[in-house]
């Protein structure tokens, strides 16, 4: 503050900081970061019953960097639709709130600092980080020529709990993929619950989704069964890796907000998808991750 009082301005360049991170909603890493943390720590308790600190560090490092890309990106690519959108027409890029110049530099530094971050972890997560970059930028193309977009955001979720994985051991693991799995379908699945808002408007604009071709009911269908699938599989992960009783109680408590977020969401009403989207789903990537700490500490887990 000003000895009158008065605020001073925010400098030019915190101001576009702060613009860029509203771009990328960097908010939202909470929904695939605690997963990618389940696995580091699960992984740690297998090799040393030990957390694993500095490549925790890295791996969140990683998380953040390839997220802030995806959506960078995404927003860059997607500006144009965005526009045609009345639900996306405020976006940072469409009012110009945020450059493009902006956003196309934010994106490759944010891709550097991933690449540099894997080569920290290993050799083996550097080879591998293309993999898991890739589907990062086919997913916002994937809207003009499938109508399964869902699929690919799957399917680029999946990588995180497997490179987290991969990072604190150094080699592949099926309870790593099985929860990939979980992961990438639990986030389809809601990807397609939140496309339902836009489906009329992305007949009209030539975006495709589940929605878009199927139908809101069917895509509400679709996700529900994605999402007993899902359940299904956080159980498999659950015995492969000797879970006790406390990720069995986070398990019931995210059957519990499932249920909670395919009951407020109905083919007549969409009003309450963010609702869905936003509470539901954080809360089920906190507990889980939650209720999995507590259960390997229990059994053995140190600092």
């Amino acid at each position: 503050m000003e000895p009158s009082g008065r605020s001073v301005p925010p400098a030019p360049s915190a101001g576009r900081v702060r613009a860029f991170l509203r771009l990328v909603v960097i908010e939202h890493s909470v929904f695939a970061l605690p997963f990618a943390y389940v696995a580091a720590l699960a992984a740690g308790y297998d090799l040393s019953r030990s957390v694993h600190w500095l490549d925790l560090v890295l791996i969140t490092i990683a998380m953040v960097a390839a997220r802030t890309f995806a959506m960078a990106a995404n927003r860059v690519i997607d500006r144009e639709l965005d526009a045609h959108n009345p639900r996306t027409a405020g976006r940072e890029l469409v009012t110009g709130t945020v450059a493009v110049r902006t956003a196309v530099v934010g994106a490759l530094v944010a891709l550097g600092v991933f690449f540099v971050t894997a080569a920290s972890l290993s050799w083996l997560c550097l080879a591998l980080a293309p993999v898991a970059a890739l589907p990062l930028v086919i997913y916002p193309y994937a809207k003009r020529f499938t109508d399964f977009p869902h699929a690919v955001l799957a399917f680029a979720q999946a990588v995180a709990p497997v490179g987290a994985w991969v990072a604190v051991t150094g080699h592949w693991s099926w309870a790593a993929v099985v929860l990939g799995l979980a992961v990438g379908l639990w986030i389809g699945g809601f990807d397609m619950i939140y496309a339902c808002q836009d489906a009329e408007v992305d007949r009209a604009i030539g975006v495709r989704s589940v929605p878009a071709r199927f139908g809101i009911r069917a895509a509400l269908a679709a996700s529900t069964v994605t999402h007993v699938v899902t359940f299904g599989l956080f159980v498999l992960f659950g015995l492969l890796e000797n879970f006790g009783v406390w990720w069995w109680t986070g398990l019931a408590l995210t059957a519990a907000a499932f249920c909670y977020e395919h009951a407020i969401v109905k083919t007549d009403d969409l009003s309450r998808v963010n609702r869905a989207f936003l509470t539901a789903n954080g809360f089920v990537g906190i507990a889980l991750f939650l209720f999995a700490l507590v259960d390997l500490i229990n059994r053995g887990l140190v600092a």
